[in-house]
């Protein structure tokens, strides 16, 4: 039950093959053609066997080889039947190696894959590589070299490409995966294999479409937290902001929300094929996460500042050396060489110079990566720097990158640095960007590991009257919130908003108005005007009751001739916000068709849209992610530094209102767009003086399975299950879902085992997890699985008389939605010092309540025979075990949690 569910699909112990007659090429498709030469030369573990019409043997014969893949590639019409074959003779799994066919066959061709209970790669796609098996199961050309780098296609021809292009840089596979339109083993599950493959150090993905935005974010959280992840996705432009009714929807395209999305799984973006081919080789060659700090060497000023303007251009730090280490290296370098920012060797520059100021720029900590960009010059050795350079890299784990300029005269030394496995570059910006690949990763790294809440730490809003006032508008047939109600909803969550209030003549107006104080400002009221200043529905600065009055009357007459349709409730009066030079800004809500409601950020003001000044983030929000979305905006800068001499502005309060956007679009999937625009932030705070909000209909807050919070591509962190446990002999634990930063502590939990606990829990001889395992336990994503991990509070007495606390993990229990979506696998785990407490017990009776409230039938899970302990513990707790079919030493326990 360990191997990943797709393993007889990429890893198969034997093949079938469905290629059409062998003896007549004129009845074979040209993918079985293609795919009859590969398998040829590339046929696996074991030589596949081809099945046609006259293969003899009835489907009994063929079910007792239980092959693991059944290859198809067959004329449209007859791939139905092969693929039920298929499924009667116990293959497990299947691939459809064709073109051209239609949604709707597609779709029968689902239904039968899942009737026969077959995991299917296809239909419209190529196939797969697995290069360590010797396994070319595709018609995408010959099989790539070995490597640690997945690739993985929604494309044929770019697959294609890719491998070419492959073939020529020394770039090897783990693995290649082309997937096609309508495919039923799609994108996320290739991801989550991918993730817990050995052999796969790092992915590709080129993308052209996601077919559910929570599967596939889970599943790339889950690969990107493990390997580096780069994505290329085609069709950048939106054409759906025709009908904004929101400033924030008018500026944020689906592809911006796109970005959102994979900084927040931790992924890397690129935004063309060549970018692509540039992450690729520093994939292979393995780099890690580092800082943007990159120092640039080289032998040509002119090269490197073509570097350097790069740098700056795409947000990356020039990487410059620390005095102390300055003054050791310049000693070593050429007369002419220059060390201010760049370190420019000079002309001059020898093999050994290259080296001897990577060596050192490597070892200065105010460095994470180091270019070396060569240009020919009189005297100089292209291939003798190259290996200088090969020799540097041995001496440090930081990314070292390569850009040999030129052509006819660098071959040579561009294959010294492949065969080095040093990243290089025709182009000064290739490289730098190559390394801002590196650089993004890292900082998005920081995104994937937060795990907020759908409620923040702050005081509680109020939920219920929020909800009240959602339901009347939309009881009302109304989509759009007056600017009254928008601040109510907005107040309900301890916004911090003006004073309105409506007045329906323009008398009523005079008299807010003096009631008010002046100076005050009146906007027109209208469910029908989206952007009052369009049709100049704001006056500001109003300083008497005569000029509220006519100002009044003025407005709805303009208003009146511009948009005569426009149902006019009256004019809002509000007191001006008090006088101070804050910043206009506007935190908004957009809803994106795939990834659902984003949280938008940026300058605001009536330019907003001229300015299009703008960061997202997805929610939920915590208070790291609000403060990174701010960073991530241009107004930031004048933010924190002051605006037109005045003081920097209050960014808590800023990150206050984020937070408690956050909360309203957890809550309320009702809520499809919003403008709080503008909200003034300075020294003191920040207020809100306009919103408006667009609602649709949707499911309401705690109503049944609303937990699940459908809306959101990213589950928050499932606080709900938080709870205080006693022991039995006394003490208590604190028992919540596991987080990314309990990794430390669940390691020392395994390190503190017996070998004989360790043993019983994963069956070898383990000392502690590895990274890559640990990384998988501790982010998990909640909607498919759930670990709860109890934490004891430690309290240890100093020799001054005080005490120390520390908390450490004690206890865990897992399960894992298993592929049907109906049962799931458990897993348990406590410490030795606590057997005896009721501790197991517990974490098991918590863990099959969470089981059961997702809704699933069955429960189950492996344990050793010879662990007497454990299965006594299953036995009380309802569960029944018996013989383990695939391997004798286990036995499978299952509870029913229906009825």
């Amino acid at each position: 039950m360990d191997n990943h569910f797709l393993t007889p699909l990429f890893m198969p112990g034997s093949v079938v093959v469905f290629a059409g007659p062998p003896d007549e090429p004129e009845r074979q498709t040209r993918q079985a053609r293609v795919l009859r030469a590969a398998l040829a030369q590339a046929p696996g573990v074991s030589p596949p066997q081809f099945l046609h019409g006259e293969t003899t043997g009835t489907l009994g014969d063929l079910a007792r080889s239980r092959a693991d893949l059944a290859i198809i590639a067959l004329p449209v019409e007859e791939i139905a039947g092969a693929l039920e074959i298929a499924g009667r003779i116990a293959c497990r799994s299947a691939l459809i190696v064709s073109d051209g066919i239609e949604p709707g066959q597609a779709a029968q061709l689902k239904r039968i894959a899942r009737r026969e209970g077959v995991h299917l790669l296809g239909p419209n796609c190529l196939g797969f590589q697995r290069p360590h098996l010797n396994l070319n199961a595709s018609a995408a050309g010959p099989l790539a070299a070995q490597g640690s780098l997945a690739l993985v296609s929604q494309s044929g021809a770019l697959t294609a490409a890719m491998l070419d292009w492959a073939r020529q840089n020394q770039v090897g596979f783990s693995q290649v995966v082309s997937l096609g339109p309508n495919a039923a083993v799609d994108l996320a599950q290739v991801l989550d294999f991918l993730a817990a493959d050995a052999r796969t150090q790092s992915i590709v993905v080129y993308l052209e479409g996601i077919s559910s935005a929570r599967r596939f974010m889970s599943a790339l959280r889950s690969a990107a937290h493990a390997k580096p992840v780069v994505v290329l996705k085609a069709g950048r432009r939106s054409a759906g902001n025709e009908a904004a009714l929101t400033h924030c929807r008018a500026i944020v395209g689906s592809d911006d929300v796109f970005d959102a999305a994979l900084r927040r799984a931790g992924a890397v973006r690129v935004r063309s094929f060549v970018e692509l081919f540039s992450a690729a080789k520093c994939l292979a060659a393995r780099y890690r996460p580092v800082g943007k700090r990159l120092a640039i060497v080289t032998n040509g000023g002119g090269p490197g500042v073509l570097a350097a303007d790069w740098v700056s251009e795409i947000g990356l730090q020039l990487g410059r050396l620390s005095p102390e280490v300055a003054r050791a290296l310049q000693p070593r370098l050429p007369e002419l060489a220059s060390l201010a920012d760049l370190i420019d060797l000079s002309a001059a520059a020898t093999p050994e110079h290259f080296r001897a100021a990577l060596e050192a720029a490597a070892q200065d900590p105010a460095v994470d990566g180091l270019l070396a960009i060569y240009a020919p010059q009189i005297g100089s050795d292209a291939t003798e720097t190259a290996r200088a350079v090969v020799a540097a890299k041995a001496a440090t784990a930081k990314p070292l990158l390569g850009c040999w300029m030129g052509d006819a005269s660098v071959q040579e030394a561009r294959r010294v640095l492949n065969d080095g496995s040093i990243a290089n570059f025709r182009t000064p910006e290739a490289a730098v960007g190559a390394f801002g690949n590196i650089a993004s990763f890292y900082a998005n790294q920081q995104l994937l590991l937060q795990t907020p809440p759908p409620m923040s730490s702050l005081a509680q809003p109020d939920v219920e009257a929020a909800r009240l006032l959602i339901e009347s508008v939309l009881a009302e047939r109304r989509r759009t919130l007056t600017e009254m109600e928008s601040k109510a909803l907005l107040a309900a969550f301890h916004i911090p908003v003006t004073q309105t209030v409506l007045a329906r003549s323009a008398n009523e107006a005079m008299m807010l108005a003096t009631q008010m104080g002046f100076p005050v400002a009146l906007k027109i009221d209208s469910p029908d005007i989206a952007h009052k200043s369009d049709v100049q529905g704001v006056a500001l600065n109003i300083q008497s009751g005569a000029a509220a009055r006519d100002t009044y009357n003025e407005m709805v007459a303009r208003v009146k001739r511009l948009q005569p349709r426009a149902r006019i409730n009256g004019v809002t009066v509000q007191k001006m916000a008090r006088a101070r030079r804050g910043q206009e800004v506007c935190v908004g809500l957009v809803t994106d068709e795939a990834f659902g409601p984003t949280i938008v950020f940026g300058a605001g003001g009536t330019m907003i849209e001229l300015i299009a000044d703008r960061a997202m983030e997805l929610p939920p929000l915590n208070q790291f992610l609000a403060r990174r979305l701010i960073e991530r905006a241009r107004v930031a800068e004048t933010l924190s530094e002051g605006w037109g001499g005045g003081a920097p502005a209050d960014l808590e309060a800023l990150e206050r209102v984020l937070l408690r956007v956050s909360e309203m679009v957890c809550e309320f999937p009702q809520l499809r767009e919003m403008d709080i625009n503008p909200l003034i932030v300075d020294e003191s705070g920040a207020v809100a003086v306009d919103a408006r909000i667009v609602l649709q209909p949707g499911p309401q807050a705690g109503s049944p399975r609303a937990f699940d919070y459908a809306h959101l591509a990213i589950l928050p962190y499932p606080a709900r299950f938080e709870q205080v446990w006693p022991l039995a002999g006394g003490g208590e634990v604190t028992v919540r879902p596991v987080r990314p930063d309990d990794a430390q502590m669940l390691q020392e939990l395994v390190r503190g085992l017996k070998p004989e606990s360790r043993y019983f829990r994963f069956a070898s001889a383990i000392r502690e997890l590895p990274p890559g395992l640990l990384a998988r336990l501790t982010l998990i994503d909640y909607d498919r699985e759930m670990a709860l991990v109890a934490v004891y509070r430690e309290r240890t007495a100093r020799d001054d008389g005080g005490f120390d606390e520390r908390e450490r993990i004690v206890g865990v229990s897992r399960i894992i939605t298993n592929p049907d979506q109906t049962s799931c696998e458990f897993s348990l785990l406590v410490a030795d010092d606590f057997g005896g407490k009721g501790l197991g017990s517990r974490l098991m009776e918590g863990i099959t309540d969470v089981a059961r409230e997702k809704g699933l039938a069955d429960i189950e899970g492996l344990v050793l025979s010879n662990n007497t302990d454990m299965l006594k513990l299953m036995r009380g707790l309802g569960f029944t075990a018996k013989p383990f079919p695939e391997d004798p030493d286990f036995r499978l326990v299952t509870r029913s949690l229906q009825g």
